[in-house]
């Protein structure tokens, strides 16, 4: 009977690792490279690794004293990432909004040349939903503009929105960020010019997954009465979004920042590296 179980667990192994190889290589065509594709390479690449070398490396987490280290390392760091992960996957719906908000920022996600990244789009129509049901609110667009982008993202987004139906008057673009803290800090610039300051109450839309550490960064700007808009996230795209929002949160809660420290020198890296993998 173990043997049986022994050898079903090592056949769910090969097709894990199989299903992680496919995803992965799928990654490289159907979204922006990043860090949380980067995040599922190493994953895939790690699995695989185990799946062909597992009987050596059992034996070596079991009997070593350096592999017994090691194992006990592996599990404690897996244990408070999966910790990571479920608290973003519940944390961005804990700050709805009231209705009352007289300023919708919609946060930047990546674009496909000049068009809306399937993510962003979920964000774009959330907001849209929000807008149409609260017409006399100002929308700002924010987002700069990628290696990869042919165009600014707030300029891209608002000229969805405006696609959609939202009038060109209600939606201000900012294309200048290319950060979250920047897209809180520019957009506050654009609520000034039109009479609101840091006390208007502000709903900032993202992908579930986004928003709590997005409010973060919205009270570091000084926005004081700012709720979240959870977008949901497409399937294909759970997996690298919430292992990459997981490794930022704890990011932040180091360093309080996502633009210094030595994490910012690995994004220059991968955004470097955009020109070797998308054209």
């Amino acid at each position: 009977m173990m043997r049986f179980v022994n050898k079903m667990g090592s056949v769910l192994l090969y097709v894990l690792a199989a299903a992680l190889v496919v995803y992965s290589v799928a990654l490289m065509f159907t979204s922006n490279f990043n860090m949380g594709n980067l995040m599922v390479w190493i994953l895939a690449a790690a699995v695989t690794c185990y799946a062909i070398w597992q009987k050596p490396l059992h034996a070596w987490f079991h009997t070593s004293g350096a592999g017994r280290i090691a194992g006990w390392l592996v599990l404690l760091v897996g244990i408070l990432y999966a910790l990571l992960v479920a608290f973003v996957a519940v944390s961005g719906y804990s700050n709805p909004p009231t209705g009352q908000e007289k300023v919708v920022i919609v946060l930047g996600a990546g674009l496909r040349k000049d068009k809306p990244s399937t993510l962003l789009r979920y964000r774009l129509d959330k907001a849209y939903e929000y807008a149409a049901a609260h017409p006399d609110v100002l929308v700002i667009t924010s987002g700069g503009q990628g290696r990869d982008e042919w165009v600014p993202e707030g300029q891209a987004m608002r000229d969805y929105l405006i696609a959609k139906g939202l009038d060109p008057e209600q939606v201000v673009a900012e294309n200048a960020s290319t950060s979250t803290e920047e897209n809180f800090a520019f957009s506050l610039e654009i609520m000034r010019q039109y009479g609101y300051d840091t006390s208007t109450p502000v709903v900032y839309v993202s992908n579930a997954f986004h928003c709590y550490r997005a409010g973060c960064y919205a009270r570091m700007a000084g926005l004081t009465a700012a709720t979240s808009l959870p977008a949901a996230t497409p399937w294909r795209s759970v997996l690298p979004c919430y292992l990459r929002e997981a490794l930022a949160l704890a990011y932040y809660l180091v360093f309080k920042t996502s633009a210094s420290g030595p994490m910012h020198a690995m994004v220059g890296f991968l955004d470097l590296n955009k020109r070797f993998f998308y054209k």
